[in-house]
């Protein structure tokens, strides 16, 4: 299917609120599909960076390594805000903001191993009505034997659950709805669409 690329007219942003994260307030108009404009029209963008997400596999073992974390945005009446996720960051300076080194830091940090190999999975937004915010997607190699524990920086109020899951109860897990974490339930997919190319070339032994 041909995409069709438009065009539109970012007339000016104005900075609302500049804390941890940042909201701004966009005033664009945009081309619509019949050639006619639509806007100008004002929107409070959240301002939360770009960020990295990795989902560590092991070929061997067949098995995902899975964190558990409070999350305050999860907080609802009938939520637990303790979710199931894969590893992720956000992309800053520290980094060279490479992606890539985001995550290879983050596994050590948040998961306690080290990830050998990564392949670039996809990039995708994940709420682009209301942030700019998107995350590049890698699966990397890891020794799930090694997982276990708490880790997770208490400069940055972390308290993080470790622990490797074999791929069939992964699926399972997923189809249950046990995942409410955008993030997490695209990197298992991803997975299990390219997981035979993906542990053939982990079990290659190519160090990144």
């Amino acid at each position: 299917m041909r995409r069709q690329h438009l065009k539109y007219t970012l007339h000016g942003t104005k900075s609302l609120y500049k804390g941890f994260f940042g909201m701004d307030l966009y005033t664009v108009s945009y081309e619509a599909f019949d050639g006619t404009i639509v806007g100008p029209m004002s929107r409070e963008i959240f301002e939360r960076g770009d960020a990295a997400a990795l989902v560590p596999y092991d070929p061997v073992r067949d098995e995902v390594i899975l964190i558990e974390q409070f999350r305050s945005g999860a907080i609802r009446k009938d939520q637990n805000p303790w979710l199931l996720e894969v590893v992720a960051g956000i992309v800053d300076e520290k980094d060279g903001n490479n992606t890539l080194k985001t995550v290879l830091r983050e596994v050590r940090e948040e998961a306690g191993v080290e990830c050998t190999d990564a392949v670039f999975a996809t990039r995708f937004f994940t709420t682009p009505g209301g942030s700019t915010e998107s995350i590049d997607l890698y699966i990397g190699k890891v020794d799930a034997s090694k997982a276990g524990g708490v880790h997770g920086l208490a400069s940055e109020h972390e308290n993080i659950r470790v622990f490797a899951v074999p791929f069939p109860e992964i699926m399972k897990m997923l189809d249950n709805g046990d995942f409410c974490n955008a993030i997490v339930i695209v990197g298992i997919q991803y997975l299990a669409l390219h997981k035979d190319e993906i542990r053939r070339k982990f079990l290659s032994e190519k160090k990144i």
